[in-house]
């Protein structure tokens, strides 16, 4: 990127480095904030900032919050007794849209992934076992992604956890093999929900 001016080319440099942008949408997106009114260009890295700084993981389910417990952990009036298991905080929020679901979540942070490394030890299935040991659990829901690592994943789960008494049920895929739960509409995620079957 010789041709910019090295504040610009570093711009465009640290768009680029966002998931789907490529170099065309970092110029683009550089270009648009360079004409952006100084309030507006503020308020955007302030905010940046404050949820870097502000945003952690709940202590309990590990979605990401502002507070501890979240606001799902710490709502009363939720399911005690359903914990529904999904593989990133994006999931919780297209869940969380179908309002169909009352219990409460955990969140994995990724899949069993053999061929990126990533093991039953980097995901927090330690911290969902702790959740399990109370004996107030009744049913856990598997709503891993529809694809090789979410069936690994589930598969997983459903080995270590039916010995323990607790209902194991996963989702209906009214999801697509090999689609996100992120990109799922709400009818197709509430179908999936209500359709959940118990693992064998």
């Amino acid at each position: 990127m010789y041709h910019y001016a090295e504040p610009v080319a570093r711009l465009i440099a640290a768009l680029n480095r966002l998931p789907g942008i490529g170099p065309k949408t970092a110029q683009r997106l550089a270009f648009y904030l360079l004409h952006t009114p100084g309030d507006e260009a503020r308020e955007l890295s302030t905010a940046i900032l404050e949820a870097r700084e502000k945003i952690h993981q709940c202590s309990t389910c590990g979605n990401l919050t502002d507070t501890d417990p979240c606001r799902i952990c710490a709502d009363h009036y939720r399911d005690q007794t359903v914990i529904c298991v999904v593989e990133d905080p994006k999931d919780v929020v297209a869940l969380e849209k179908t309002r169909e679901f009352k219990g409460l979540y955990h969140v994995l942070h990724g899949a069993i992934s053999p061929m990126e490394g990533i093991g039953p030890e980097q995901l927090t299935i330690k911290q969902l076992l702790g959740r399990l040991a109370g004996n107030q659990v009744r049913e856990l829901i598997l709503a891993t992604n529809p694809d090789v690592e979410g069936e690994a994943t589930a598969m997983y789960l459903t080995r270590l956890i039916k010995p323990m008494g607790i209902r194991v049920t996963r989702i209906a895929h009214g999801i697509p093999v090999g689609g996100d739960l992120e990109y799922a509409d709400e009818v197709t995620l509430a179908r999936a929900l209500e359709g959940r079957r118990e693992v064998d």
